[in-house]
């Protein structure tokens, strides 16, 4: 098998983190959607536990969602005294600013054969594949690990249980323009060799 390295390195490069305040407000074609997804399962697994779980909200979903997570953000935290105001009326609106929203969970093996943390790092693989499939298309992604994310109380929503757990959403849109350069220090300042 024979790929273009120049290519997979082009994407990964120009992989980026685009907001929900960058997107035009077009609706991505659910076929690039699926794609994505079909990307997301072939990502690495241990055991072929394969844990990734994925639920798509767009359309009307995407005000179930939203109209959910406030809810559940105001319930929660009036409870512990944390409420904010303005994070309630993030939860509850910016969801319509993106086209498709995807809920990433993982699923944990009911042997845990493993350790946790390979089912969580395999989850986070197949995130990269959404990420790296988006930007491919020119779409834009992000993932969003706030709001209700690690609420015990979200799971049954996302049809989760038990030692299952809700990792975070990806946002999709079509970005306004052109995109910002990537920044990060160079590789070097994060390696040793030892030869």
């Amino acid at each position: 098998m024979n790929l273009n390295p120049e290519l997979v390195n082009e994407v990964i490069q120009k992989r980026r983190s685009v907001f929900q305040a960058q997107y035009s407000g077009e609706r991505v074609d659910d076929a690039i959607i699926t794609q994505m997804l079909q990307n997301a399962n072939c990502a690495p697994t241990h055991k072929l536990t394969e844990p990734w779980r994925f639920v798509v909200f767009t359309g009307a979903g995407l005000k179930r969602l939203g109209d959910f997570q406030a809810r559940l953000y105001k319930e929660v935290t009036m409870a512990d005294g944390s409420y904010r105001e303005n994070r309630y009326q993030n939860l509850l609106t910016k969801p319509m600013l993106s086209s498709h929203i995807v809920a990433v969970c993982m699923k944990r093996d009911e042997k845990e054969s493993l350790p946790i943390i390979e089912e969580i790092g395999a989850v986070f693989c197949a995130i990269e594949n959404m990420y790296l499939t988006a930007t491919a298309y020119g779409i834009g992604a992000y993932l969003s690990t706030g709001g209700i994310t690690y609420f015990e109380e979200a799971k049954a929503f996302f049809g989760l249980s038990g030692a299952d757990q809700l990792l975070g959403f990806l946002h999709v849109g079509i970005p306004k323009g052109a995109l910002p350069d990537m920044k990060r220090t160079p590789v070097e300042d994060k390696v040793r060799w030892e030869r």
